[in-house]
């Protein structure tokens, strides 16, 4: 008997089966001190715990990108060891906050499937979903990848795409925050609050992060991720990039620190809409990103904050042209087109 685990390809995955994802994982302050020497995070509520508990919350929070990637890092084995790429995300909820020693744990479940024109692949659709040691649901989302195929005659199986929403409504996003009072903006390092802002508005963020192969491996090692095309240099020497890729999430993560240089209140990810990674991101590559106010949304019953829909292009240029703008062809050099809600004190 093979006591090993080489991955599910796509023949191996069956419209609706449901899949529980091993080891739950216990999340500690060690990892928010490493996520933040990773990505230089600077937002206030998750930097300091008087900060946190003076607006509301009982404790400091964990970053919701980190909570991301570790429910992310679940899935891997199960959904995308053999991957070719990630390709997107929607109706990603970020439903309650996450702190220092609660245990996560995921699962997920089929919802498309659709084989590639070539044949030599296909494309999963899954929704999966993050709970904590209480069994409530921390973080729920939807994610499509593309995984080789084990036998390329193999039959195709049904075409079956799943009908997503384009957003998350307003109305679905305040639920996991707190009432916040008392938000102290010399302390957060912004003054902008919700009402600073206006729907076009473009910002670029100025900053640049240059990407190294170390911190990327220390990355998805954190996150259990061992997806092969991030891990082997071996085998990634057979792809048609020819060397090991960059994890979408991390370049999500490095975007999002870098947008604190204009969206400094921005303290939590409430949803994330839709997102693709347009191109791919190697070690040595300088990421930057610029954003635009695409919605602002009141919250019911929420007199104390916000909801702004952002768009954040990353790219591997500096940003103060705004790289693919809407109508516009692919920029070469972007990365990532991330469409997601943030919430913000009034």
């Amino acid at each position: 008997m093979n006591k090993t685990n080489s991955g599910r390809f796509f023949e191996d995955f069956r419209l609706g089966e449901t899949i529980v994802h091993a080891t739950p994982r216990t999340i500690t302050e060690g990892d928010a001190a490493l996520y933040v020497a990773l990505y230089g995070s600077r937002f206030a509520v998750q930097s300091a715990e008087s900060f946190a508990t003076a607006i509301g919350y009982p404790r400091r929070p964990l970053d919701d990108l980190l909570v991301f990637h570790v429910v992310f890092g679940k899935t891997v084995p199960d959904i995308s060891l053999n991957a070719v790429a990630n390709l997107g995300y929607a109706d990603c909820r970020f439903l309650e906050p996450v702190h220092a020693g609660d245990t996560l744990a995921a699962t997920s479940q089929v919802i498309g499937l659709k084989q590639t024109s070539n044949g030599k692949a296909g494309i999963v659709y899954v929704r999966s979903r993050g709970t904590n040691q209480h069994g409530r649901p921390v973080l729920d989302y939807v994610r499509w990848v593309m995984v080789r195929k084990r036998d390329e005659a193999s039959p195709a199986p049904e075409e079956t795409i799943p009908d997503l929403p384009g957003a998350v409504p307003a109305s679905a996003l305040g639920a996991a925050c707190p009432p916040v009072a008392g938000y102290d903006v010399a302390l957060s390092g912004s003054p902008h609050r919700f009402g600073d802002y206006a729907v076009g508005e473009r910002i670029a963020h100025v900053d640049g992060a240059t990407v190294e192969e170390a911190e990327h491996q220390l990355a998805t090692r954190l996150y259990q991720n061992n997806a092969k095309v991030h891990f082997d240099a071996l085998a990634a020497r057979d792809t048609r990039f020819g060397r090991r890729l960059i994890y979408g999430g991390h370049v999500i993560s490095i975007a999002r620190a870098l947008t604190f240089n204009g969206f400094g209140n921005a303290f939590h990810i409430a949803a994330i809409n839709g997102g693709r990674h347009v191109s791919p991101l190697f070690a040595g590559d300088t990421v930057h990103a610029w954003s635009e106010v695409v919605e602002m949304a009141e919250l019911p019953g929420r007199a104390d904050m916000g909801a702004l829909r952002l768009r954040t292009v990353a790219a591997k240029v500096p940003c103060a042209d705004f790289p693919l703008k809407e109508g516009d062809a692919d920029h070469p050099a972007v990365l990532l087109d991330l469409d997601y809600w943030v919430l913000m004190p009034r």
